[in-house]
């Protein structure tokens, strides 16, 4: 697939799993106007291509140490950056944080395989 394809399918599974969230947890709170919802998902993907590769490098052998469970550690500090950026995003504690984390993850995860399965036939 196209790099510019990518990032889209990117900004729109991401907002899928920002409106999860924010449906399934209280204390996740992401505004539904369309505009702030695409600037959001927008950031969500830049700071997934740009600053996650870094976070997994310096929490390499936490992630390691963890068998994996690490990488709940670098999505909690990836969506806290994302609510630090944007206003149309509040998440109100660190439980909310945790529960976002979890749902988000596990929606982009599970987009993400359905479109590797979609697009690679």
């Amino acid at each position: 697939m196209h790099p510019l394809s990518l990032f889209i399918f990117g900004v729109a599974s991401n907002i899928v799993a920002i409106l999860f969230a924010d449906y399934f947890i209280p204390g996740f709170v992401a505004s539904k106007e369309l505009v702030q919802l695409l600037m959001a998902g927008g950031i969500f993907a830049l700071l997934n291509i740009l600053i996650r590769p870094m976070l997994k490098l310096v929490l390499g052998p936490v992630i390691f140490l963890t068998f994996g469970l690490g990488i709940i550690l670098v999505n909690g500090l990836i969506i806290m950056a994302l609510d630090f950026l944007t206003d149309s995003i509040t998440i109100e504690s660190t439980l909310s944080l945790l529960y976002a984390t979890l749902i988000i993850s596990a929606v982009s995860l599970i987009v993400h395989l359905s479109a590797k399965s979609l697009f690679n036939k």
